[in-house]
């Protein structure tokens, strides 16, 4: 298998990957590398069909499962899946602060900026305005000089121990304020949406250069994993069901 790229599942019609932070989806820069490139040469080298469909994204800086599509039925398929939340997708991330509930739902109007790639929490009925709408549930709070144990939680499920494992990198690079470990499921889909909702309600995620003021000097990846994906197979109609324990 290549290098930055894990393929977890495979077959004729898509293939499920977990993404690297760091790595673009898709790009038009001249020699950045994209998982799209990687994925047509991880299978140009087994003499396979290159074709890969796009049927949704992560940002960037974002790790985590992603499916796409190896043929345009399967890409039909897979696209309106995604587009009528038919495809369930989860989230884990890292944000600053303690919240007031131990769950709750953000709704806001989100307005996309093209030209600085962000977007904004703007008033309702703003033109260009789209609704975005998210539930959250708070796992655990980690507290200020907090030693974080290695050990597993067994009051954790095995998707929020993973959540767990790759955030507390972070933990060990900055123990100055308290920060929660979240659950996210999204009911839309807008650009940047967790990212900028959190920072919204004040508590920005950990490692976002674009929306928390207090984000550390040096590179980290956002504090945002999608850890579970499941969706139905575009050819036979059976349940595909995806967490990070797939991944090797």
């Amino acid at each position: 298998m290549r290098k930055n790229i894990q393929v977890i599942y495979e077959d004729q019609d898509l293939a499920v990957c977990h993404k690297a932070a760091g790595i673009p989806v898709q790009t038009s820069r001249a020699g950045q590398q994209d998982l799209v490139s990687l994925l047509r040469n991880y299978y140009a080298e087994r003499g396979e069909n290159t074709r890969v469909y796009v049927v949704h994204r992560l940002d960037q800086p974002v790790e985590g499962l992603m499916v796409f599509a190896r043929n345009k039925q399967a890409a039909a398929d897979l696209s309106s899946q995604s587009r009528e939340k038919r495809m369930n997708k989860c989230y884990m991330a890292l944000a600053e602060g303690r919240f007031q509930d131990s769950s709750g739902i953000l709704e806001n109007d989100l307005l996309r900026d093209g030209k600085s790639n962000t977007s904004r929490v703007v008033p309702q009925g703003t033109p260009g305005a789209k609704r975005a709408k998210l539930f959250y549930e708070v796992i655990e709070v980690w507290q200020r000089n907090q030693a974080l144990t290695e050990e597993p939680d067994s009051g954790l499920s095995g998707m929020q121990q993973q959540g767990r494992r790759i955030f507390s990198a972070y933990w060990k690079m900055q123990r100055e304020n308290d920060v929660s470990l979240l659950e996210i499921k999204l009911e839309t889909g807008r650009h940047h949406q967790i990212r900028v909702q959190m920072a919204y309600a004040g508590h920005p995620l950990a490692g976002d250069k674009k929306y928390n003021p207090n984000c550390l000097c040096g590179y980290l990846p956002v504090a945002l994993c999608s850890v579970k994906l499941a969706f139905s197979h575009p050819k036979d109609g059976r349940t595909m069901e995806f967490d990070l324990r797939n991944s090797v």
